[in-house]
């Protein structure tokens, strides 16, 4: 996919939905960390980089009262939320996008481990790889960013995702993701993620994704 329309597709979901500036780039970030120590190739880490910061892409046909709503959202406008899989997925097809990691992500990023998430019911080796990965990521990020219903952020609500996310191991979550992303995130590998990309900051331009990414892991050490 040309990251020139990556980029494009990134700046008009921040310009929807504010809250995603930075959320986008620590989701990237996180899935590149789990990514280098999976081993995986130069190809797959661009397509995977590309599918974690589109994976909300969905979201640009959500109305924004909806997404900026501070209380909690009625049956039906969770209804509403629920389809941005579906119409991620969608816009990529008229896109030509045809990356299967790349859709991936897009589609299946909400399925649970045991089969209630949404929107298709997914359980278990029904959902593919990358996204069983990626649901403990985006998880992890939602439960320590801003959002309207959410203020809480920093060290604290980083260990208290960090426990959430153990207790949903084999439930909500695919056992091994869970070991790895907490074992990253309990030696300090992805503090530098946290830290310096955080809801206050001034986030570069993806297009520099890969710079920023090799700059700041260096300094996270082995």
């Amino acid at each position: 996919m040309d990251p020139r329309k990556v980029e494009e597709l990134v700046s008009a979901i921040e310009g929807k939905d504010l809250s995603t500036a930075a959320h986008t780039w620590r989701v990237v970030l996180y899935t590149r960390a789990m990514a280098e120590l999976a081993g995986v190739d130069d190809e797959r880490m661009r397509m995977l980089t590309h599918g974690a910061a589109l994976h909300d892409v969905g979201k640009l046909d959500i109305p924004r009262r909806i997404l900026a709503k501070p209380g909690r959202l009625t049956p039906e406008e969770f209804e509403v939320i629920k389809q941005h899989p579906v119409t991620g997925l969608a816009r990529m097809v008229r896109l030509n996008v045809e990356d299967p990691l790349i859709l991936d992500l897009i589609r299946y990023h909400h399925e649970r481990w045991d089969g209630l998430g949404y929107p298709y019911g997914y359980a278990a080796a029904d959902i593919p790889l990358a996204a069983q990965y990626f649901s403990v990521i985006d998880t992890f990020d939602a439960l320590t960013s801003l959002r309207p219903y959410r203020q809480q952020v920093g060290e604290r609500a980083a260990a208290e995702a960090i426990i959430e996310i153990k207790s949903g191991a084999g439930a909500r979550y695919a056992p091994d993701a869970v070991e790895m992303f907490t074992g990253l995130f309990e030696t300090g590998r992805l503090d530098w993620i946290l830290h310096y990309f955080n809801d206050d900051c001034r986030v570069p331009v993806y297009g520099d994704v890969e710079q920023v990414s090799r700059a700041y892991a260096r300094r996270a050490g082995p």
